[in-house]
C-alpha cells in the first residue's frame, strides 16, 4: 500500500533591519502577511543587526533596538516553534559564508549597487567598506538558508539579482551548491504613502514625524497624525486620479476594514473629510491593537526574549551549518 509522503515546503527568508520601528506601511505592506506566510511556507525570520552596522550607530541603541525587533516579530504571532525567528549576529555562519562570497564576486558587479551610491551621498563622513559590501553578506543571509523565495521591495531587487549572481557563479565553478533564490509573490500587500506627501511612499526615514504611522504609536497619536493627513478641496470620499490623499486614507481604511472602494464611497457619501479621517484613525487603531497588546507582553519579559533569541540561533545555526561545511570543502579549506 503506498503511502503519501508530504513535499517539504518551500523556503522563504525575510529580514528586517533593527534601525527603527516599523511603520503602518511596512505593516499592511508586508509584516501583516507573514502569518499566512508562516503557515503556508518553512519561514526564517531574522532581525539583520549586522546591516545596521553600515552606518554610526550608538552601541546601547542597537542592542535596545535589536531587542524591541525580536520582541515585535515575536508579537507577529509567527510560531517561532515551527520556523526560525533569530538574531543575525547570534548565527556566525552568515558572516563565514559572507566572507567566501566575497572571493566570488567581481568588484564591478558589487560596485553597481544603487543603494551605495544613495546611501554614500547620504552619509559621506562615513563610507566604509562595509557599506559597500553588504549586498555579498545580504547574498549569504539567503543562501546560507538555500532560501527558494526572498521577499523584496523594489529598492532591494537589485540585491536579490547580485545574489542569483554570486548562486549560478558557484554553481558554475562547483556544481550544484546552492539554491538559485527567486522574488516571492505572495499575498499583495498594500502600498501605503505619506500622510503629508501622498505622492511619496511611508518611510520611517521620514524627517517630519507627521508622515508615519509608527505599529506602536499610541492611539492619540494615530488619531493627530490621521487630522492631519493631506487630502484636497473637493470633500468628497472617493477614489479617482488626482486625489492622492483621499485615495491613500482610502487604500489603508480598506485594508484594515476589507470593504472595497466602493462601498467606503457609499458609507461616506455626504459626510466630510473630518468625519472621514476620523473613521481611519480608528480602523487603524482597532487594526494595530492585537499587534502592540502582544508586543507589550513580549518586551515585558526580557528573560523570555533572550530565551527565543538562543532558541531561535540554536535552529539557524544547526541549518546553516550543513551549507556551510559543504561550501568550505568545494574550495578546498581543510575541514581536518
Amino acid at each position: 500500500m503506498e503511502q503519501n509522503v508530504q513535499e517539504p515546503k518551500q523556503r522563504v527568508l525575510s529580514l528586517i533591519q533593527p534601525t527603527s520601528v516599523p511603520t503602518l506601511g511596512n505593516y499592511l505592506g508586508a509584516l501583516k502577511n507573514w502569518k499566512k506566510m508562516a503557515r503556508d511556507y518553512d519561514c526564517i525570520f531574522g532581525v539583520a543587526d549586522l546591516h545596521a552596522l553600515t552606518i554610526r550607530v550608538e552601541p546601547s541603541m542597537l542592542r535596545k533596538q535589536t531587542q524591541e525587533m525580536l520582541a515585535l516579530l515575536l508579537a507577529l504571532d509567527l510560531d517561532a516553534e515551527k520556523n526560525i525567528v533569530f538574531v543575525q549576529s547570534h548565527v556566525h555562519t552568515h558572516s563565514e559564508l559572507s566572507w567566501l562570497l566575497n572571493c566570488y564576486t567581481q568588484f564591478g558587479e558589487a560596485s553597481r549597487m544603487t543603494q551605495f551610491k544613495d546611501k554614500s551621498r547620504k552619509h559621506a563622513d562615513n563610507v566604509t567598506v562595509g557599506l559597500f559590501d553588504y549586498p555579498v553578506l545580504m547574498a549569504a543571509d539567503i543562501l546560507i538558508y538555500q532560501s527558494n523565495y526572498v521577499p523584496v521591495g523594489v529598492d532591494q531587487k537589485q540585491h536579490l539579482e547580485l545574489a542569483r549572481n554570486i548562486a549560478e557563479r558557484f554553481n558554475g565553478i562547483y556544481g550544484q551548491t546552492f539554491t538559485v533564490p527567486e522574488p516571492f509573490i505572495g499575498t499583495k500587500g498594500a502600498k501605503v504613502m505619506s500622510l503629508q506627501d501622498p505622492t511619496a511612499k511611508m518611510s520611517k526615514s521620514d524627517p517630519n514625524p507627521k508622515a508615519s504611522v509608527s505599529v506602536l504609536d499610541s492611539p492619540d497619536v494615530i488619531v493627530k497624525k490621521f487630522k492631519s493627513a493631506v487630502t484636497d478641496s473637493e470633500a468628497c470620499v472617493r477614489y479617482a486620479e488626482g486625489k492622492d490623499g483621499i485615495n491613500n486614507l482610502m487604500t489603508i481604511y480598506s485594508c484594515c476594514t476589507g470593504l472595497d472602494y466602493a462601498q467606503i464611497e457609499s458609507d461616506f457619501a455626504g459626510k466630510g473629510y473630518g468625519d472621514f479621517k476620523m473613521a481611519v484613525a480608528e480602523a487603524v487603531i482597532e487594526e494595530l491593537r492585537p499587534l502592540q497588546e502582544n508586543y507589550n507582553h513580549v518586551i515585558a519579559d526580557k528573560a523570555c526574549i533572550s530565551d527565543c533569541a538562543k532558541k531561535g540561533a540554536e535552529k539557524a545555526l544547526y541549518v546553516t551549518q550543513k551549507t556551510l561545511r559543504k561550501v568550505q570543502k568545494k574550495v578546498g579549506l581543510w575541514q581536518g
